[in-house]
């Protein structure tokens, strides 16, 4: 795998993909900065190897151009990271962008305007993908997120650059982590699903139960689940089309020989709000009227134990509602456990945006071993699938 490190940068310019679509408040400021502070390793190698350092990235769902979406809103806050004035280009291709590029001395940076401004980006349009490689003399890819989509900047330009393409530390990180954690990592392997829906989880979990030692399963997913064991789970969240594969899963977790833990108790409430009326409930018995927003405390201790026990954890999805107070228990309950295992010498990966954003929320990033950027992307390598933006770079 060809990095940043092997490169020499002397007097090139570094095109570089990043993955800056981060979050804004209603005065453009950054609210997590996790993606920006995670590509400075990559850039500053670049510039203290004597090159400059031109950034590409997409923010937001665009449809055209819009000045809410511009990327010059991550400007202080990247300038900030790298302790250097940015310079910026209100334009991604054309002439703005080409005088901006050519006016780069070494050990500078500069900034394009969003790529999905124009509809060529996702379409992995090649006239586009040509646009951009003539910015720089070499290409590196560090947007993991972004890394399954074939996007002009993401796959397609690659074939610019037959011998000067490369992935930067993030991205690389991100594949040998993941790595690490199925095929070196130390046994039991650990992996907690959250979220709320088994269908966008599926294909996922049926891939793990090849790999895994140990499956926990929890958020509105358990309530499928319980459902489908023949469980009243009253208002709570189920997906009737996927009771049969909710089976399948228990089946073939028995099969192969994976310890599988649903929840047995969880938090209900009478409207889904944390203002609600909440009381604990088995998870296959819960009143008409009421819903399950978190697991509950007995499940809480049978979850801990099995992660504190594990050798390598993989954790994507919360198991409660973890954004309100009421309904947190459950997924604190949970990082909490990953932390202690990790203390205790286990590997452990985060990945997916509300497992990251809970670990941020408790100011636990530093206590796990490795956290993703890319949810969709991280999902998808698992599975076993090759992904687009890193075959462009390995061809």
């Amino acid at each position: 795998m060809k990095t940043v490190k092997e490169y020499d940068f002397s007097n090139k310019k570094a095109l570089v993909r990043v993955d800056f679509n981060v979050p804004f408040d209603e005065n453009f400021n950054v609210t997590d900065d996790t993606r920006i502070r995670l590509s400075m390793p990559t850039i500053e190698l670049i510039l203290k190897k004597g090159g400059s350092v031109i950034l590409m990235s997409h923010l937001g769902r665009p449809k055209g151009p819009d000045a809410s979406l511009s990327m010059k809103h991550i400007l202080p806050t990247l300038e900030k990271a790298l302790g250097r004035k940015v310079k910026f280009a209100a334009d991604c291709i054309g002439d703005e962008a080409k005088n901006a590029a050519a006016s780069l001395q070494a050990g500078e940076v500069l900034v394009l305007e969003n790529l999905r401004f124009y509809k060529e980006e996702e379409a992995g349009d090649e006239a586009f993908a040509q646009k951009l490689a003539v910015l720089g003399d070499c290409y590196v890819n560090d947007a993991f997120g972004t890394a399954h989509r074939a996007h002009a900047s993401t796959t397609i330009i690659a074939k610019f650059f037959a011998k000067d393409k490369m992935f930067g530390l993030l991205l690389a990180g991100e594949l040998e982590s993941i790595d690490k954690a199925l095929k070196t990592g130390k046994a039991p392997l650990t992996a907690i699903m959250g979220g709320s829906k088994v269908s966008s989880k599926i294909s996922i979990i049926m891939q793990l139960l090849d790999k895994v030692d140990v499956l926990i399963i929890g958020g509105g997913m358990g309530y499928t689940f319980a459902k489908a064991q023949g469980g009243n789970v009253g208002n709570s969240k189920v997906e009737e089309d996927y009771l049969q594969t909710a089976l399948d899963v228990v089946a073939k977790a028995k099969e192969k020989g994976v310890k599988l833990f649903l929840p047995v108790d969880c938090v209900i409430a009478d409207d889904f709000s944390n203002n609600a009326n909440t009381k604990i409930a088995p998870n296959d018995n819960i009143p008409a009227g009421w819903q399950g927003l978190d697991v509950g405390p007995e499940t809480n201790k049978i979850f801990a134990d099995a992660i504190e026990n594990a050798g390598t954890i993989l954790w994507n999805g919360p198991v409660g509602v973890f954004e309100m107070e009421k309904f947190e228990k459950g997924t604190v309950s949970v990082a909490d456990a990953i932390v202690k295992a990790t203390a205790n010498g286990a590997f452990s990966l985060i990945g997916g945006g509300d497992s990251v954003a809970a670990i941020n929320k408790y100011n636990l990033a530093d206590k796990v071993s490795y956290i993703s950027t890319g949810g969709g992307a991280m999902l998808e390598y698992l599975e076993g699938k090759v992904l687009p933006g890193v075959e462009a770079v390995l061809n």
